[in-house]
């Protein structure tokens, strides 16, 4: 006879394992469907009453929200992985080594990036479990920004108003930034205390356009917006990209 705790091992393992299957056919459905899941569909699959399904997610967005969140786990884990591999001193290694983490991740996955970063699922709302899984990404980014102002090797760049006080100007071939908004230097400033206390505003600036340079590329590719024109050199055109955006945050 079973002893209680026994069983209870048994049904948490039995619960995992429907779970991860019930996942797993919901990500097919993604290739197929794209986010419009149906909690019906994947109970016929599975060959159980859907009021069974439903005792595992309760609803369509329960589902899609634990989809959503291993997706970005296991875009993050691809992107730290690539990133870990470098040596830390090497900044713009390790930038590559995370863009291309990043685009590998999402070519083998196309289904689940679209998911994370396409259209918006009309009538979903991402809850707040969702933004730590989201941020590993960028908080590796940052993180890589931070250790080169940490060393030395990353000083504020320069703008019509001069840099952040007590830092050195890094030097920009094509002049000095703008002056920055008020409401946008406040804004950066909001962020840096929360995420990156120690990167002046205005290498904050050029992180985020950086990372938002790097996700487009992607995004570009996957959804065919380079058709009949990057055809056959797609890779190099986005390491391209990154080293340009490398120059423009000042990784060397």
């Amino acid at each position: 006879m079973l002893s209680a705790m026994t069983a209870k091992n048994l049904r948490a393992r039995v619960r995992d394992e429907l779970t991860s299957e019930i996942k797993a056919i919901a990500r097919r459905q993604l290739a197929t469907e794209g986010a419009n899941l149906s909690l019906r569909a994947v109970a016929r699959e599975l060959g159980m009453v859907s009021s069974a399904v439903y005792r595992y997610f309760p609803s369509r967005d329960d589902l899609l929200t634990a989809l959503i969140i291993d997706c970005y786990d296991e875009l993050g884990a691809a992107a730290e992985s690539a990133e870990a591999a470098v040596d830390r001193a090497d900044l713009l290694g390790r930038w590559l080594a995370a863009g291309h983490g990043i685009r590998d991740w999402a070519l083998a996955n196309p289904a689940e990036y679209a998911l994370i970063y396409g259209s918006p699922v009309p009538g979903y709302r991402a809850p707040e479990t969702t933004i730590g899984p989201a941020a590993r990404t960028t908080n590796l980014i940052l993180a890589l920004v931070a250790d080169g102002v940490a060393a030395g090797t990353l000083p504020a760049p320069s703008t019509g108003s001069g840099p952040d006080p007590g830092s050195a100007a890094l030097a920009d071939p094509a002049g000095a930034l703008p002056s920055m908004p008020a409401d946008l230097a406040a804004e950066l400033d909001r962020i840096a205390a929360l995420v990156a206390p120690t990167v002046p505003r205005e290498l904050l600036a050029r992180g985020i356009t950086a990372w938002i340079q790097l996700f487009g590329v992607v995004t570009f590719e996957l959804f065919g917006r380079f058709q009949n024109l990057i055809e056959d050199s797609r890779r190099s055109f986005f390491d391209h990209q990154l080293r340009v955006m490398a120059g423009h945050v000042g990784l060397r």
